[in-house]
């Protein structure tokens, strides 16, 4: 499953594969900047999902034929991929979900109702997507005991690492769940530096990836955390699957969050026990052909070069940074010191679903609204939304150029 794509990044060659990229719109192609959404898929995605469904699909692991071994190789093969992807130390530590969100849940659920004790606390923060948010306040709701502590942003859009150890302080957090990069204002947290600030309190982490396992090199080995979760459709894979990565000695504490077939040592009417990790929390027919489509993502981007894919967003980032600062009326929202190809703004006069349906008409897309992170936007006084511009490997700097004169005209018609 080899992507044809060599070392080094030729954005233009790169464009080529992704057949959506060749749409026009009023004689111009789309420009498409709604990648923290949902990433596009490149052709060697596409096919390498269509080839498992016409050739080699059937359901794994229980199957004793040529078809159902050749699946569950792939299936596995997926797994082996994303441990290698990550730097995770064993395969055993990957779960399939169907996105962060749901690995998210079967951490709020696993460790946080079957682990964590009354009088412990979960320690989030102020910049959380929904989906690090929600769950904690369903735990927080359940009457069993556990506290929801918030960590302050910061004005420039970071985290408040000195709250963040105030927090910690007395000892009583046992979870600490936090992004490792902000869907909304693109900022990177010092997340080597969280885990070692929680671990010295005795408090586990849970990095939410979905954003970060995009756009940078992410090493389990180097990060230290207990947790990390990610998505496939962000990351140039299909939607319908995602990635909890966690270490063994913590799955083997977790009670499974769904029961069902696969995830079963034995069943009677009298009760059931559990298969060993990490088919233990993965119950029923698993995303088999989803799975294909993320190894070939990975592969996809790996043959690139994340460092590659790194320098290029770097380079989209500062560009993007000269050319949004010098526009009128133009409030982006963060400006952290590391951060990646997200960026909110609001303009002055013009309601972000207004904003967003006038740059369509020019082709572009971006998104519109709250971005799954109202509290982040209260805390910047935005609770109407922000449009958000977020870049993929086949962003261009001619795109950022022409958002910008887009948004240049478009501040002159709601002047």
């Amino acid at each position: 499953m080899n992507a044809p794509v060599q070392p080094g990044f030729d954005v233009e060659r790169i464009r080529a594969d992704f057949p959506v990229l060749a749409q026009q719109h009023r004689g111009r192609p789309l420009v498409f900047l709604d990648s923290g959404a949902s990433a596009q898929k490149p052709r060697q995605v596409i096919q390498a999902m269509v080839r498992s469904m016409e050739e080699r699909y059937a359901n794994v692991h229980r199957g004793a034929y040529r078809l159902s071994e050749a699946a569950t190789a792939d299936y596995e093969a997926a797994r082996t991929a994303v441990a290698r992807f990550i730097n995770a130390a064993d395969p055993r530590e990957v779960i399939f979900t169907t996105n962060s969100t749901a690995a998210i849940n079967l951490v709020a659920h696993g460790w946080g109702r079957g682990v964590l004790q009354p009088g412990q606390a979960v320690l989030i923060s102020e910049m959380e997507h929904h989906a690090n948010l929600v769950p904690w306040h369903m735990l927080r709701d359940d009457n069993r005991g556990i506290e929801l502590r918030i960590c302050r942003v910061t004005d420039a859009g970071e985290l408040d690492l000195g709250d963040l150890e105030a927090k910690l302080a007395d000892g009583k957090v046992g979870l600490v769940a936090v992004t490792h990069m902000s869907n909304v204002l693109g900022t990177v947290t010092p997340a080597a530096r969280i885990v070692a600030m929680a671990h010295a309190k005795g408090a586990k982490v849970l990095l939410d990836g979905s954003q970060a396992a995009v756009h940078r090199r992410v090493d389990m080995q180097a990060l230290g955390a207990d947790f990390y979760a990610f998505t496939g459709h962000k990351l140039y894979g299909p939607t319908g699957i995602g990635v909890l990565w966690a270490r063994l000695e913590h799955q083997e504490r977790m009670p499974p969050f769904l029961g069902g077939g696969d995830m079963i040592a034995s069943v009677t009417l009298e009760g059931s026990t559990w298969a060993e990790p990490p088919a233990k929390f993965e119950a029923g027919t698993p995303p088999i052909v989803e799975a294909v489509g993320l190894h070939a993502a990975i592969d996809y981007v790996s043959a690139i070069g994340m460092p590659a894919l790194e320098a290029h967003e770097r380079t989209l980032v500062d560009h993007a940074m000269r050319r949004l600062s010098d526009i009128e009326g133009l409030t982006l929202l963060g400006r952290a010191q590391d951060r990646g190809g997200v960026f909110s703004f609001a303009l002055d006069n013009a309601h972000p679903h207004d904003l967003a349906t006038l740059l369509d008409r020019a082709g572009i897309a971006v998104r519109a609204g709250r971005h799954c992170a109202e509290p982040l936007h209260a805390r910047f006084g935005l609770e109407g939304g922000t449009c958000r511009a977020s870049f993929g490997l086949y962003t261009t700097e001619g795109e950022i150029d022409y958002l910008a004169e887009a948004l240049t005209k478009a501040r002159e018609f709601f002047a």
